[in-house]
């Protein structure tokens, strides 16, 4: 075990759903939220998810005097030569809403054929066990599927509504947000997260 069971961790994010998430897989473990120690969100000027999330986990490392998690993630699309990337929340400029980013995609992509939309949600997740960790743990979650002509389901949120799950057979927005979270790109790159660090929960 990388960690102690009773050492907290910072998580680079305010997002509560983040939170219980990791919370839940860490089975009681101590994860405190960024906004606790006044953190300043870091600038995200990697050209890469690895070098994005790494920053965020310095950042927030570096704020609270505490080990952290940062993710960073986005969605890859073929015909866009892998756009949006690591800019898939402000596709459609700074302080862009999700719906803006969204329709930005389908005006890309419009006029591509079904086969030729192929696409997938990358999370990379980063532990740092403090702000100059010269090894800091990496792990990966892939999430293939293809883009949509139309946006369909109320759930999640960002590109989901018009990122085709095959699998099941319709779009991520209209997965239950449990099922998504045991089959998306976050939750896949939490897991093998966790299973790095040697404190996952016990079957």
């Amino acid at each position: 075990m990388i960690i102690s069971r009773s050492q907290p961790i910072v998580l680079a994010s305010s997002n509560p759903g983040k939170i219980r998430e990791i919370q839940a897989i860490l089975d009681g473990h101590p994860i405190l939220p960024q906004s606790r120690f006044k953190v300043v969100e870091a600038e995200e000027t990697g050209s890469t998810f690895v070098e994005n999330a790494i920053i965020k986990a310095r950042n927030a490392a570096q704020y609270a005097q505490l080990p952290a998690i940062a993710d960073d993630s986005g969605l890859v699309v073929d015909a866009l030569d892998g756009a949006p990337g690591v800019i898939s929340a402000r596709f459609a400029g700074t302080g862009a809403s999700d719906q803006d980013n969204l329709e930005k995609l389908l005006s890309e992509l419009d006029g591509v054929p079904t086969n030729l939309r192929t696409a997938r949600f990358i999370c990379i997740m980063v532990f740092m066990r403090h702000a100059m960790d010269p090894c800091p743990v990496i792990a990966q979650g892939v999430w293939q599927g293809l883009i949509m002509a139309q946006a369909q389901g109320e759930n999640g949120f960002g590109y989901d509504p018009v990122f085709w799950v095959p699998e099941f057979n319709c779009a991520s927005a209209q997965l239950s947000p449990e099922l998504k979270n045991s089959v998306s790109h976050r939750g896949q790159a939490l897991r093998a997260l966790i299973a790095a660090l040697g404190c996952a929960k016990s079957a």
